[in-house]
């Protein structure tokens, strides 16, 4: 994917929360937001999602002009994963896949059930796919989001926290969901605290703080800090996680 930025600006009120945001990235496959909560990461992924507009600046994805005439095809062709699924509670998860498809794409269930059938059983959702949301698991759930944004075969996927509202167990169960469309040479940005699987799976990180990029790039930057604001981040991240890691011993 090709991103670029150009001296964005986005306020709630009269509350900045991108400040003069500028970024020019090329050949990227997997792109993680990290940073303290407030950082602005979440919405700057709405931004590039074109889910929301920008006060001033410019947003330029794969080509598309974000304020261009192009923007609401450019939505139709992404799939977005929220921090709790949003999916439709009064209907399967099968029925929540083929409304995307049906009402927003106009693809019949005919032509669309064997792809669909395909996602459920490569997500492990098979036997869960005439239930509701309530009479499944939250890494279910996500995980049946997931299955839900790749049924549109989506040129660009988007995750915001996908793992927030979740126990370690079901964080494991979609985090190896997600690593999954990596090792398919799917294109997505995430945003993420889980700082090891951006680790993992990423090709370049943008670490965000009060709605500047105050470092980024490949995951060496984990390694070799060139801010005392990182650094201080990753001091309090990582150090938490060992003692959890302790605890658990």
């Amino acid at each position: 994917m090709e991103i670029k930025i150009e001296h964005l600006i986005k306020k709630y009120k009269e509350k900045t929360v991108l400040n003069d945001l500028s970024l020019t990235l090329k050949d990227v496959q997997v792109l993680s937001l990290i940073g303290a909560s407030g950082s602005g990461k979440s919405t700057l992924l709405r931004l590039l999602s074109g889910l929301e507009g920008a006060d001033a600046g410019d947003i330029y994805v794969n080509g598309i002009h974000m304020t261009g005439p192009d923007r609401a095809a450019y939505r139709k062709r992404i799939g977005f994963v929220f921090q709790d699924h949003n999916l439709f509670p009064h209907l399967s998860v099968r029925e929540n896949i083929y409304l995307v498809l049906e009402k927003v794409h106009g693809r019949s269930r005919i032509e669309s059930k064997p792809e669909v059938d395909a996602l459920l059983e490569q997500f492990g959702l098979t036997e869960h796919a005439d239930k509701l949301p309530h009479q499944i698991s939250g890494g279910q759930a996500q995980r049946a989001s997931i299955v839900r944004a790749l049924a549109i075969k989506p040129s660009l996927i988007m995750l915001d926290e996908p793992t927030s509202a979740l126990d370690p167990v079901l964080t494991y169960e979609v985090l190896k969901a997600i690593q999954k469309l990596a090792e398919e040479h799917i294109d997505f940005i995430i945003v993420t605290h889980e700082l090891g699987f951006a680790r993992t799976v990423s090709d370049y990180i943008l670490f965000m703080e009060e709605g500047q990029i105050v470092e980024q790039g490949d995951v060496s930057i984990f390694e070799s800090p060139q801010t005392l604001l990182f650094q201080q981040f990753l001091d309090k991240v990582l150090s938490f996680e060992s003692h959890e890691k302790s605890d658990k011993k």
